[in-house]
């Protein structure tokens, strides 16, 4: 789980609801019509732009933004250096008993194609090509929030069109302004909220969450391909710390110590 990700939405929304109470009630923040133009407005303009199994598709990545958590590169590399060593040691099929503890499918497959004794080219091609798919649906992630943050706003201005036309039409009528100045003020409320609280931070830690993942999976296919090379495990694990900066080459070096 990524607790930086839940904490950061969680107290940020603490804090408002916060500053919210000092002033009024939460209450007053809630308006059916508002809630109606922007909310439903912002939804139904990702539907138009997107399908519904596109919109569904993120909200797994999302999912997986959130309560997933990347292995650490370290990690990583100490993981494939001991297959490396087991594979010299034992020969590849020793690393068939591995596989059941390989946690990654990306990882488990180049496994099990090193096994089945395909070449290099196919098994880099095979691996690069899920990669590239998986690029492709976290792009398609990242544009969808993208696009929420800039719907959200937008139908909040016209939730604040609406409301101005509403208390213009009865200014005769005292209660009709309230209720007309209430929409107008908080459907532009609703629309930052849902782009600066939730659709931003969430894009920008899908972008960098998403390179993250490249990054591993990319040290994933020069680790298997080692290993189906036969590289020696030094060999195996000088060549994967080229993915590390400098600074964690040495803490890694550290640690093995």
């Amino acid at each position: 789980m990524d607790i930086s990700t839940i904490a950061g939405l969680v107290l940020n929304i603490a804090l408002l609801a916060y500053s919210i109470m000092l002033g009024a009630p939460l209450s007053a923040f809630y308006d059916l019509p508002s809630v109606l133009i922007v909310f439903g407005g912002t939804l139904f303009y990702l539907v138009t732009q997107f399908n519904f199994a596109q919109v569904l598709n993120v909200i797994a990545v999302l999912r997986k933004t959130v309560f997933s958590k990347l292995p650490s590169q370290t990690e990583e590399i100490a993981r494939l250096v001991n297959y490396a060593n087991l594979a010299r040691r034992e020969g590849l099929l020793a690393l068939e008993e591995k596989i059941e503890e390989v946690q990654d499918p990306f990882e488990a497959k180049g496994l099990r194609m090193v096994i089945d004794g395909l070449p290099a080219d196919t098994i880099r091609g095979v691996l690069e090509s899920e990669l590239y798919f998986l690029q492709d649906r976290h792009g398609q992630g990242k544009k969808l929030l993208d696009m929420m943050a800039s719907a959200a706003p937008a139908m909040g201005m016209l939730g604040t069109l609406i409301g101005l036309v509403a208390m213009l039409r009865n200014m005769s009528d005292p209660s009709a302004i309230g209720v007309g100045m209430a929409v107008a003020l908080i459907t532009t409320f609703y629309g930052s909220f849902i782009a600066n609280v939730i659709a931003l931070p969430l894009a920008g830690k899908l972008e960098r969450k998403s390179k993250d993942e490249i990054a591993v999976k990319n040290l994933m296919i020069e680790g298997v391909l080692a290993i189906q090379a036969g590289d020696k495990p030094q060999l195996v694990e000088e060549r994967l710390k080229t993915f590390l900066s400098p600074k964690r080459r040495e803490f890694a070096t550290e640690a093995k110590k």
